[in-house]
């Protein structure tokens, strides 16, 4: 599916505090759900390879390690560029295929843009990823930095004692401050959701980043105790959807941390279809941030052409 040639980017809109502070989330009925899509018959067969594609253009091929180095990122970024063996994408049918972007620190922009020369997205973790703790004067200045080096995508973290206060006037201005500082770079907002304790407090800040103007909103950094969920993946499409019937403005969506497996990306799948439709099943409106999902991905697409499984070792790490 190529994306909606009228596809508005979402701009910032007043924050109804009424609103925010009326929201409500039963955690039974969510928990109830998420257990219902664990639960069900997936998609079998040339049908679950048609998702497991989709789930590969949809993957923000990520490395966010201390250790990283160019030459770790340039081969992440030829992975990104072709994320399936030739004799796959031939028994496949396949003429191309890549992954949504790589995402990487600040310091790797360069070393992706050479390899990737444009064709696919950057993006870049950004605001003092991962715990957000400098000065806005810091992260904002971060930001302008990453965008200057080449990045098209900035993936900032929220600051959660915001969120853990109930200050979301000031949570709503740090979001729309680093929405112009991206300037045309889309902004991802990280709400680090292992870390805001409700789901009350996880459908709050969803909805006051997308009123601040953020093009996605993202569960986490891949570095808290939790990471990404079902029962708050439910809450925050939820709360999608809601704003669009709202105001219009379509927001993406991106589970990080923990997806590491083909089955869950196709719970995630699943999630975005019955909750927002097929046209959220696109890379301009859903991501999933991971660094090893590509490799059991290749794994299953290459029992579903030979009959049988491969080690993983045999497989390009990123």
């Amino acid at each position: 599916m190529s994306p909606n040639l009228d596809f508005k980017r979402n701009t910032a809109i007043e924050l109804d505090l009424g609103w925010i502070n009326h929201l409500k989330v039963n955690r039974n009925a969510a928990d109830r759900r998420a257990a219902s899509l664990a639960n069900r018959r997936t998609v079998k067969k040339e049908y679950q390879a048609a998702w497991l594609i989709r789930a590969i253009e949809c993957i923000d091929l990520t490395t966010l390690s201390g250790d990283d180095t160019p030459g770790r990122v340039e081969r992440l970024c030829r992975k990104a560029m072709r994320p399936l063996r030739a004799d796959l994408m031939q028994a496949l049918g396949l003429d191309s295929l890549t992954t949504g972007a790589v995402c990487v620190y600040h310091e790797m922009i360069q070393p992706a843009a050479h390899v990737l020369q444009g064709r696919l997205p950057i993006a870049a973790v950004s605001t003092a990823f991962p715990a957000g703790l400098s000065s806005l004067e810091t992260k904002i200045r971060e930001i302008e930095l990453s965008v200057a080096a080449g990045a098209t995508e900035i993936d900032i973290v929220i600051t959660r004692q915001h969120v853990l206060t109930g200050n979301w006037q000031a949570l709503y201005d740090e979001m729309v401050a680093y929405r112009q500082a991206c300037g045309d770079a889309h902004v991802k907002a990280i709400l680090a959701t292992g870390d805001l304790v409700t789901l009350e407090n996880v459908a709050k800040a969803s909805w006051v980043c997308m009123m601040a103007g953020a093009d996605f909103i993202k569960t986490s950094t891949g570095k808290e105790g939790v990471n990404a969920t079902i029962p708050v993946s439910l809450v925050m499409v939820r709360a999608i959807r809601e704003y669009y019937e709202r105001t219009g403005y379509k927001v993406g969506y991106k589970p990080a941390g923990g997806v590491s497996s083909a089955k869950t990306a196709l719970q995630y799948l699943t999630v975005m279809k019955e909750e927002l439709g097929n046209e959220w099943l696109q890379p301009h409106l859903f991501r999933i941030g991971a660094s090893s999902l590509l490799t059991d991905i290749e794994r299953q697409l290459e029992h579903y052409v030979t009959g049988s499984y491969s080690a993983a070792h045999r497989h390009a790490q990123p």
